[in-house]
């Protein structure tokens, strides 16, 4: 019977223990969703193309190395309450909901012509969650993350280094600076125009306060993390080697700040590793490549466009500008592409991922206005351009 008895405690332990590892597996693929798509995309598209020494040649290394510095920073920063104190100083200048959104929105609009789209998001994601967090708006959140998102992709338009796909297209087909400037310089100031309506019409002049005591930051550890990150955009801008941050800043934190490395989103590095593999393996099928290229004969913008849709707008750029020399409708292609689906850009998959961490029982919601707003974008800017190609 005691036998008996002990077979029944163990059975019902590891019963309990089953239970236990399903409910953490079912928390984590819930809170990281893109992550598994992607991981399955890969996984799906290596049956097609076997693992090889291209495999290699699909990973974007400075990306990968930039994301985790700039990550491992702002994280730092965060644990300082640097961004809590950069919000309190915009509610004190800006004090309605209204213009602090549109403040919100434009710094990122703004930093991504100078240190790219994603590094733009992972910089001023934290503050926007900061500001509307600390002053209880928080039903502005999803809004605020999806423009500063179509801000990100849409505000990097306009420099060759504002976004990875424009770095690439600019030194492949080495177009002039001041011509690439020009051809992106009508859908740039549209963008700003569409946007700022938005932020009027969807958020409301309502009066902002922050409560708390405040906080004053450690002047030594400030002047530290911010000349880390400094460093990362140097890294961003090709006058340091990724290496070179890769080394300094995880070594730096590892003394100063512990906890900063260990918060850093690894599932998000992850999901563009799985996409790299994806995007890479779907360059390297036949029929896809037959495909854009009958397609890119039909019409260079509108397919560009499409492409980015689903196989994200880096690959795609990479992927067709072997089958066209009109750059010209490419670029535009390729840019406005960056807004319509969750794919259409990484830098699209950081703002889900900072999003569900902030607000994970909202994820459905935030799609759904994800989707028509970007749709929305998309077809607006695409209908622009295809008559400005037209007419100029």
């Amino acid at each position: 019977m005691k036998d008996t008895g002990e077979k029944k405690v163990q059975h019902a332990s590891f019963k309990e223990l089953v239970i236990a590892i399903r409910l953490r597996s079912f928390s984590f693929i819930k809170r990281n969703v893109v992550m598994v798509v992607a991981l399955c995309l890969a996984i799906i598209t290596s049956f097609i193309v076997p693992p090889d020494r291209e495999y290699i040649d699909y990973f974007d290394f400075k990306t990968l190395s930039c994301l985790f510095t700039v990550l491992a920073v702002v994280c730092a920063l965060k644990n300082i309450k640097f961004f809590y104190i950069i919000a309190r100083k915009i509610v004190s200048v800006f004090k309605t909901a209204r213009v602090c959104v549109l403040a919100l929105v434009y710094i990122t609009f703004i930093g991504s012509m100078l240190i790219a789209n994603d590094m733009a998001l992972l910089t001023f994601l934290p503050l926007g969650y900061f500001v509307l967090s600390s002053t209880g708006k928080e039903k502005y959140m999803a809004f605020t993350f999806i423009m500063q998102n179509i801000a990100a992709n849409l505000g990097g338009m306009l420099t060759p280094f504002g976004n990875p796909q424009n770095l690439y297209l600019y030194s492949f087909f080495e177009i002039p600076t001041l011509e690439f400037m020009g051809i992106m310089l009508a859908p740039f100031i549209l963008s700003i125009a569409l946007i700022t309506v938005c932020c009027l019409i969807f958020v409301k002049s309502e009066p902002l306060s922050l409560e708390g005591e405040e906080v004053k930051l450690p002047k030594v550890r400030t002047i530290i993390y911010l000349a880390l990150f400094a460093l990362s955009i140097l890294i961003v801008f090709r006058g340091i080697p990724y290496f070179v941050g890769l080394i300094i800043i995880p070594i730096v934190l590892l003394f100063m700040d512990r906890r900063a490395l260990l918060k850093v989103d690894y599932p998000l590095l992850l999901t563009f590793v799985f996409f790299f593999i994806f995007a890479g393996n779907m360059a390297r099928i036949d029929a896809v490549r037959d495909f854009f290229s009958w397609l890119l004969d039909k019409n260079t913008l509108v397919f560009s466009t499409l492409s980015c849709q689903f196989i994200s707008n880096v690959p795609s750029a990479i992927l067709l500008s072997q089958f066209t020399t009109n750059y010209r409708e490419l670029l535009l292609g390729v840019n406005i592409g960056g807004v319509g689906s969750l794919i259409s850009s990484l830098a699209s998959l950081i703002t889900l991922r900072e999003f569900i961490k902030a607000n994970p029982k909202k994820t459905k919601i935030y799609i759904l206005l994800f989707s028509a707003f970007n749709f929305g974008f998309l077809f607006i800017l695409l209908g622009f351009c295809l008559a400005w190609t037209i007419i100029f």
